[in-house]
């Protein structure tokens, strides 16, 4: 029988141990797989496009950890950057940046989305992801690019398949919010 502290100090260890990892390295199968998910979204993808916009995701997500010196799981990290002990690397940072990146690949065929999730939920900080779609479709019918979720680790899914999150576009959330701040800010005239 494992005496309990004992096993706190074994799991202290182990965290300790993958915390100073650096994110393991994409491979080509990786990137092909994202690719070809890209390139489904629908007949018009140019498949080259779909190939270069995996290609870019893969290797600046990489480039990005290094810059946001990632050696944490994404919870232990925010509060480093929230500490101003790390640069960049909250949610939303990753979303910016990564959809910075591919906007200046100017796609024909492919349009980037910002989403938010769990903005309505009290209880869970808000997520911000960037996401790929057919150019002219909505974000609902795109591929979720979210590096922050397993710490410099890309992971994508089609968007409707991404169970974890309920993603809304961004500029719904930010409305709300300009309304409900200015909801608040109004004077009271009541009696």
């Amino acid at each position: 029988m494992i005496r309990p502290m004992a096993y706190v100090l074994a799991l202290l260890a182990l965290l300790t141990l993958t915390a100073c990892s650096a994110p393991p390295p994409s491979s080509s199968d990786d990137v092909q797989r994202l690719a070809t998910e890209i390139q489904r979204l629908g007949p018009d993808v140019d498949p080259q496009e779909a190939q270069r916009a995996a290609s870019i995701a893969y290797a600046y997500t990489a480039q990005l950890a290094q810059e946001y010196q990632i050696t944490d799981p994404p919870l232990i990290h925010n509060t480093k950057v929230n500490r101003g002990t790390r640069p960049r690397g909250l949610c939303w940072h990753w979303a910016e940046d990564i959809e910075r990146r591919l906007k200046q690949e100017n796609f024909r065929t492919l349009t980037l989305h910002r989403a938010i999730a769990n903005a309505d939920n009290p209880f869970r900080i808000d997520h911000s992801t960037a996401i790929i779609s057919s150019s002219g479709e909505t974000m609902y019918e795109g591929v979720v690019l979210d590096p922050w979720r397993y710490g410099g680790v890309l992971f994508w899914s089609p968007l409707a398949e991404d169970t974890r999150y309920d993603w809304v576009a961004r500029e719904v959330v930010l409305r709300k919010r300009r309304q409900e701040q200015v909801a608040r800010l109004k004077p009271y005239t009541g009696g």
